[in-house]
């Protein structure tokens, strides 16, 4: 007779963006309602307090455990996450995130967790955890082809620490190393950067106020985990994730693309989204361009007016969720825009609910950073993508899915990344209209069979909880 399964007890703790948290608690949600296993979500106090609502029916396996968040020199009261701050002050926010070691290790203590989910930001949780007798789990909110471009770990750690004048020949030193395929990626690919996204690249690899630099982080906690979990599945990525497995030798478990549940937004908010369908709903089928660029992304002033002249030129209906930068910077919109796009165009400055937005019938296509997330939401519902990235994976992501025809990336200048009105303009009349733009269309729709199909995505994370089930009965029984 087998045995009865062991109810785990999961800590997860996500880095301090909710681009990491959301998918972070979708994964917690899973777990506890397709297994009956208890989570521990554990951020900070405002955080937590900011997070939509836990469904009922997983409600009573799900505590919200929040930390306080040190006070730092630099961060402003109140700032918890990279939404409150400007990019210049993140380091600051990685400073008091490091502050939660102690009080992080005063739970895991008291708690004894059988596993914690972690995010790259905690480089000094694996020894602790370890000596807990916790398992670690890295979850992963980027795709497998961007993580393949960065390269085996050890080898990036010691690229990080070299001191010698002569480093390591399969390192990457230059700036002209990340515009080509790294050596390791056995199979033709484009997934590169470009010059003016690798500039800003080499920024990460630097040691910022927090003492150290991201890549160490990530490194580090990559070579203390025991498992690495990762938001994507082999139906969009096979050869990428097969290729990471090689390079990081340790189990490599795609969890599916944690596709939201529409049921469960901000239920206090309905009165928003009862105004914006109002006017989806007077909209051509398949007409309007969603445009929205994320909570972080904080384009020059001059990039903001090209965006808004080529969406105006376009002639196209546009929803332009334009949420107020963190730190107040103001960017303003060009002068008469609002009062000439009248009735095509929305430029909504509150919050927004993209999933449903997306969802609409009206909406045809989606003016996006490509953040992994967003890209998920997007294809759930095929709408076909018009791509400007600007920061960290985004580029990479953009390569990726124009390789798959999936989406339009706007042309820029490959040394400073400048776009025109005109080059917006003709990317979205290609992807929304023309006859030629009718493939990007076509592979939008094709993806709604894998990123649509909950059953498939739910599968992955029934196996991922598999893993970590059999894993804690062996060191058990060990």
């Amino acid at each position: 007779m087998a045995e009865p399964r062991k109810q785990l007890h999961i800590a997860i703790f996500p880095w301090l963006a909710f681009g990491h948290i959301i998918p972070f608690l979708e994964l917690g949600k899973l777990i506890a309602r397709r297994k009956g296993h208890r989570i521990s979500f554990v951020s900070t106090a405002r955080n937590i307090e900011r997070l939509p609502n836990i469904p009922p029916n997983v409600a009573p396996l799900i505590t919200l455990v929040k930390l306080p968040l040190p006070h730092v020199h630099n961060l402003p009261e109140n700032a918890e996450a990279t939404m409150d701050v400007p990019n210049n002050v993140i380091p600051y926010l990685k400073i008091a995130y490091d502050g939660l070691q102690e009080p992080l290790s005063m739970f895991l203590e008291s708690s004894s967790p059988d596993w914690i989910i972690h995010d790259f930001a905690p480089y000094w949780l694996p020894p602790i955890a370890a000596r807990l007798g916790i398992s670690r789990a890295f979850f992963s909110v980027f795709n497998a082809s961007f993580m393949c471009f960065f390269g085996p770990p050890k080898l990036l750690l010691s690229a990080s620490l070299q001191t010698t004048d002569e480093p390591d020949s399969s390192t990457r030193t230059e700036l002209e190393h990340f515009l080509v395929p790294p050596r390791w990626i056995p199979f033709p690919s484009k997934i590169v950067y470009r010059p003016y996204e690798a500039k800003k690249l080499f920024e990460n690899t630097e040691v910022n106020a927090s003492g150290v630099s991201d890549l160490f982080r990530f490194m580090t906690v990559c070579l203390g985990t025991e498992v690495f979990a990762i938001k994507t599945c082999i139906e969009v990525e096979a050869e990428w994730l097969n290729l990471f497995g090689e390079l990081l030798h340790i189990p490599v478990v795609p969890v599916g693309l944690l596709p939201p549940s529409p049921q469960e937004g901000n239920d206090n908010k309905d009165s928003t989204w009862d105004a914006i369908a109002e006017w989806l709903d007077k909209q051509e089928k398949g007409s309007v361009v969603y445009v929205a660029l994320g909570s972080e992304i904080r384009p020059s002033q001059e990039d903001f007016h090209e965006l808004a002249l080529g969406l105006e030129q376009s002639r196209l209906p546009f929803f332009w969720a334009l949420r107020k930068s963190a730190g107040g910077e103001s960017i303003e919109l060009p002068e008469g825009l609002e009062e000439r796009t009248k009735g095509r165009g929305i430029v909504w400055t509150g919050w927004a609910p993209q999933f449903k937005i997306l969802g609409h019938e009206s909406v045809g296509g989606f003016v996006t950073h490509c953040g992994w997330s967003s890209v998920t939401e997007a294809f759930q519902f095929g709408r076909v993508l018009i791509m400007l990235p600007f920061i960290g994976d985004q580029g990479l992501v953009a390569r990726f899915l124009e390789e798959r025809q999936a989406g339009v990336e706007i042309p820029r200048k490959e040394e400073d990344g400048s776009f025109t009105r005109d080059s917006v303009t003709q990317t979205l009349r290609l992807a929304m209209k023309d006859e030629e733009g009718q493939i990007y269309r076509d592979k939008a729709k094709e993806m709604t069979t894998i990123f649509g199909n909950k059953e498939l995505q739910h599968r992955y994370v029934d196996k991922f909880v598999e893993l970590l089930e059999n894993h804690r009965q062996i060191i058990t029984k060990g």
